[in-house]
């Protein structure tokens, strides 16, 4: 049984940030990955998710209301070979790079994230929080890794930290880059929390969109990955339409 509702992680929660979940669904039949947005800013909040072969990225919603895009455009999601990327910054593309560079694509993730470091946005010092999932679908199975590279508070010190999970039926774990709403924003502590998965991509759409703050949620991916080889599915939400 999981150890947290990821309803009531993000019912309770009106600022998490930017999140990752990665798992296996309740009827262990897919793998399923969910990564959302949340702003507070004008900034923050004039985005939407727009897939594209072999990715998603974000892009302003109205290009007039721009500030600085350094931190806010980004491909959040990229696939490579038989693996999925998923992060809240342009480290996807550095974890891309190097897997194409060859090897075991999880010593490739744990290799990129250490040329990387949290985001520059002093007070803040925003984690990176990132994911990968790789499939076999001979084997109707697949793995997954999490990571958040973080300050210890002040803009020297970078600490990195990997959690690598052996899938578990209807469980996934859930990252995330901050702890909750505040000023400073107090970044993730722990471990990634353990929570109950439904049956389907949609499923967790649904429960992550409807959960997610009124106010300050932005944009929701969502892929549901058949563990026998089918073809995937992706949904995204948008706030802004």
């Amino acid at each position: 049984m999981a150890k947290f509702s990821l309803e009531k992680l993000l019912s309770e929660n009106t600022y998490p940030g930017r999140g990752i979940v990665i798992g296996e669904s309740c009827d262990g039949r897919k793998a399923l990955i969910a990564y959302f947005i949340m702003g507070r800013s004008v900034n923050s909040r004039n985005r939407v998710f727009e897939a594209f072969e072999g990715g998603m990225r974000t892009r302003a919603f109205d290009e007039s209301k721009v500030v600085d895009p350094s931190l806010i455009i980004y491909n959040p999601y990229l696939k490579y070979g038989n693996c999925d990327i998923v992060t809240n910054g342009d480290q996807t593309d550095t974890v891309r790079d190097f897997a194409a560079a060859g090897g075991d694509p999880f010593s490739a993730f744990r290799e990129a994230l250490l040329t990387r470091e949290f985001e520059p946005d002093a007070p803040n010092y925003t984690p990176r929080v990132s994911g990968i999932a790789e499939y076999d679908a001979k084997a109707k199975n697949f793995r997954y890794a999490l990571s958040i590279l973080k300050s210890n508070g002040t803009p020297d010190v970078c600490n990195r930290f990997f959690f690598e999970y052996t899938p578990v039926v209807g469980i996934g774990h859930f990252i995330h880059t901050y702890r909750c709403d505040g000023s400073p924003i107090p970044s993730f502590e722990g471990e990634p929390e353990e929570v109950a998965l439904p049956s389907s991509g949609k499923a967790l759409a649904e429960l992550c969109w409807k959960n997610l703050n009124e106010d300050n949620k932005v944009s929701l991916f969502v892929r549901e990955i058949p563990l026998d080889g089918g073809e995937p599915t992706d949904i995204i939400i948008n706030k802004n339409v």
